[in-house]
């Protein structure tokens, strides 16, 4: 069985959140679907983000999309973003952080790696990793 895997992220913001990772990971939006464009979509949910798919961070897909429940944070899924160059991890940490929270600060490990966990300011757990 084959399938890619692509992270769908529920925010209470999606066009900011989006906005966020392309500044902070680089790539770019490639599309954004409002519920207003959907034929019969109620007057109360027509700005709201149906779907909005975005490259970040090398090409990495990312899915977002504007939540009808408020949106909470969930420690059992973490993002892991791998880099090659040390300097690049250490940027997209720095830049991941600014107006969240470090959790595990990027440092070298005792396994051999350069690691370190941050939570954004929308409440998604990230981990980067330099092997």
């Amino acid at each position: 069985m084959k399938a890619q895997l692509t992270p769908y992220i529920m925010s209470e913001n999606a066009k900011k959140q989006a906005e966020f990772y392309k500044e902070a990971l680089g790539g770019e939006i490639l599309s954004v679907v409002m519920h207003g464009q959907m034929p019969g979509a109620p007057e109360a949910i027509k700005d709201k983000v149906m779907h909005l798919a975005m490259t970040a961070a090398g090409g990495n897909t990312l899915f977002l999309s504007d939540s009808f429940e408020p949106v909470t944070g969930n420690r059992s899924i973490s993002m892991s973003l791998t880099f090659a160059s040390e300097d690049e991890a250490r940027t997209a940490f720095a830049n991941l952080a600014e107006g969240g929270a470090v959790k595990y600060p990027f440092e070298h490990q005792p396994w051999g790696a350069h690691y370190g966990e941050v939570v954004d300011p929308f409440g998604v757990t990230w981990q980067v990793v330099k092997p």
